[in-house]
């Protein structure tokens, strides 16, 4: 018979199944914020830049030559402190973002590496032979320590330190965390990861396209033909207004979306393939007003050389068409 006199011990909740993550999050939110302090130091430094070349080459500062770097490193900036931010908060929508874009920063960093394997032996071969008058062997080895540096620093940064984003933010424990402290659905948990990447890197291609005719860089390959001027501002726009509805159609998980995105990138393929079979790409750069220094360094690599274009064009394009193809399976169709 039981005691009306014993103590009932108190109701103790279930153990958790996740491992609290709150320590990580907070660590690597105050990391990725500094990382937006750093990038928006950049912005000071490329104006500093121009200036002192402006001054060097006794000619007028163009500040319009670096807006497009400057628009990149100031979302950077503003977006790596918001998610820095947000990821102290234990927010799962930081948690989201900060995982595609640890992602996307993976991805460019194996595609720099790769391409730095292949321009910096071009660049090395064009030099002259060491021992010589022009390049003495001292000189040499001094070239070969600084490409090696090179090549370390940025797989750290390109290669190293976004694996280790990922691994962390991908984790299910730090997924769950985020979860139990934020427990309210946000805009990120209405569309797959995969789908919401695709989505952000099309919005972000935007500003972008906005950017190009203010820079007087909006040179754009057209079906055979370089459009410049007006007609380029126009291409410009209507590829911006397209993009940002594909990428609404795509977070609503609409298969229009996917469908005029994969449409979209054929007329781009084949525009491509049509105008660097006719022209020279280092004739877009002209017309772009890049100096004639920089478009000789380009020779150099023997990058954009012949068809060398368009076969960079497919390397590029490729994976693209691979990946629209992965996130099929997440669309409705409405066709």
């Amino acid at each position: 018979m039981n005691d009306p006199y014993s103590v009932i011990a108190p109701h103790e909740p279930p153990p958790l199944a996740y491992r609290d993550r709150s320590g990580g999050l907070m660590a690597f939110g105050i990391m990725t914020l500094l990382m937006g302090v750093l990038a928006g130091l950049f912005i000071p430094l490329m104006l500093f830049g121009q200036v002192m070349a402006a001054k060097t080459a006794k000619g007028p500062t163009n500040f319009t030559m670096i807006l497009p770097a400057i628009a990149v490193y100031g979302t950077m900036a503003v977006a790596l402190v918001w998610l820095g931010i947000g990821s102290i908060m234990a927010r799962r929508w930081a948690r989201a973002l900060l995982l595609i874009c640890s992602w996307s920063w993976l991805v460019m960093g194996v595609i720099v590496m790769a391409g730095m394997a292949f321009v910096v032996p071009k660049i090395m071969a064009g030099m002259p032979s060491p021992g010589t008058d022009s390049q003495p062997a001292s000189h040499s080895g001094s070239m070969t320590a600084v490409i090696t540096i090179a090549f370390v620093f940025n797989g750290v940064v390109f290669i190293v330190l976004p694996a280790i984003w990922t691994y962390f933010y991908r984790s299910p424990h730090v997924k769950a965390t985020c979860e139990a402290r934020d427990p309210v659905a946000r805009w990120t948990d209405a569309c797959p990861l995969p789908v919401l990447g695709l989505c952000l890197w099309l919005l972000f291609s935007v500003p972008m396209l906005f950017i190009m005719p203010v820079s007087g860089h909006c040179v754009m390959p057209f079906f055979g033909v370089y459009l410049t001027g007006l007609p380029a501002v126009l291409l410009c726009l209507t590829a911006a207004a397209l993009w940002v509805y594909a990428a609404w159609r795509l977070y609503r998980l609409d298969s229009r979306g996917w469908w005029l995105v994969l449409v979209l990138m054929g007329v781009f393929i084949v525009s491509n393939l049509l105008t660097f079979a006719r022209h020279d790409a280092m004739e877009m750069y002209q017309l772009m007003g890049t100096p004639e220094a920089q478009i000789e360094q380009l020779q150099k690599t023997g990058l954009l050389v012949g068809n060398r274009m368009n076969w960079l064009m497919w390397l590029s394009v490729l994976p693209f068409l691979g990946y629209l193809l992965f996130i099929k399976k997440y669309f409705r169709s409405n066709l």
